[in-house]
């Protein structure tokens, strides 16, 4: 398809990147592989399968969202008529009917500048963490207010907004698309199958780091655009400081004059966990063991959040430049995992 070009990144994603471009070279005109710093072959690997190449200053810090930047500007380079991009990590394949899909909806509706689909995990079963992953990538259908890091954006906005924020270490995806929906364009989650993404998380220490950098996204993000109209993640950034710090030490400094009765208020979080079962229950397909399940991890990642947010103040406060937090075991970048 002449109109559309991809930009797949990574670092060291081995027989995953094969997938990802194997499933994308046969059916787009250009595609551009950008890669972090890996040691492991990549930049040769995709070489070989046709992709065009971007590696990356070592000089500079690596994000996500730089590493989109560079790899969208080579491909204006190569193809400066490419009208839409699809972008995706180096750890997801492009589901077969995806491109045709959502090309079909940007070409219909010139006043949508994203639309992406389900991501699926690959791998469900393999652990709780990766089922996680598959709960949290089924998004509402429909207009929306963000897409995630695979996703087919029109050129011309993509531009217009000088793309996503490089010094961003997580969350550059919902604030791009905040600033595209500031200019009047829309984004949209369509009814279909999109990628199988590889989260390849089996410890609870991945999920901590994980959620640590959900926390880190909060806080930035809030910081950034958290005045009116848009309030961009206070919500969330206030109900990690509340259920992450203020209710348990409201607890424990209860307890003493209380004669222990203080203890009752962290009865908040069966509570609150019992409230995220049932909203799940009956608003998502889900079993009851999944709701369960992801209740629990959305009351349990309030603690590693607060510290990703805790962690983007002191930084903020000192001056210093944020680094990335990285759960993958490959030390992947790809920051919408």
């Amino acid at each position: 398809m002449k109109q559309v070009g991809l930009v797949a990144i990574g670092r060291n994603e081995g027989s995953r990147l094969r997938q990802c471009l194997v499933s994308a070279t046969d059916k787009l005109a250009r595609v551009v592989y950008v890669d972090s710093g890996s040691t492991d072959g990549s930049l040769e690997l995709a070489r070989s399968l046709g992709a065009d190449t971007v590696e990356l200053d070592l000089s500079i810090p690596f994000t996500a969202a730089r590493a989109r930047n560079e790899g969208f500007a080579r491909l204006l380079e190569l193809a400066p008529d490419i009208e839409l991009v699809q972008f995706v990590d180096g750890d997801c394949e492009l589901v077969d009917g995806w491109i045709d899909r959502a090309y079909s909806e940007l070409a219909a509706k010139p006043d949508v500048a994203a639309v992406c689909g389900r991501r699926r995990e690959r791998y469900p079963e393999a652990s709780i963490y990766n089922q996680l992953c598959d709960i949290e990538w089924d998004t509402p259908i429909g207009e929306t207010k963000a897409c995630g890091g695979d996703s087919m954006m029109r050129a011309t906005a993509f531009q217009q907004v000088e793309g996503f924020n490089p010094a961003l270490i997580a969350g550059e995806e919902p604030e791009l698309c905040l600033r595209l929906r500031q200019k009047g364009w829309k984004i949209l989650r369509l009814d279909a199958e999109m990628t199988l993404h590889d989260a390849q998380m089996t410890s609870f220490a991945q999920w901590w780091k994980r959620a640590q950098r959900a926390g880190h996204a909060y806080a930035e993000g809030s910081w950034m655009h958290g005045s009116e109209p848009e309030r961009h993640w206070v919500k969330e950034t206030r109900s990690t400081w509340f259920w992450g710090l203020v209710l348990p030490a409201l607890a424990l400094a209860m307890t003493w004059p209380t004669k222990g009765w203080g203890l009752l208020l962290l009865s908040g979080y069966p509570l609150a966990t019992y409230r995220t079962y049932n909203y799940y229950i009956k608003h998502r397909e889900l079993t009851t063991k999944e709701a369960a399940i992801y209740a629990l991890s959305c009351v349990l990642a309030k603690f590693p959040q607060l510290q990703g947010q805790i962690q983007f103040h002191q930084r903020r406060f000192l001056g210093q430049q944020s680094k990335l937090i990285e759960y993958k075991t490959t030390n992947s970048i790809n920051s919408a995992s």
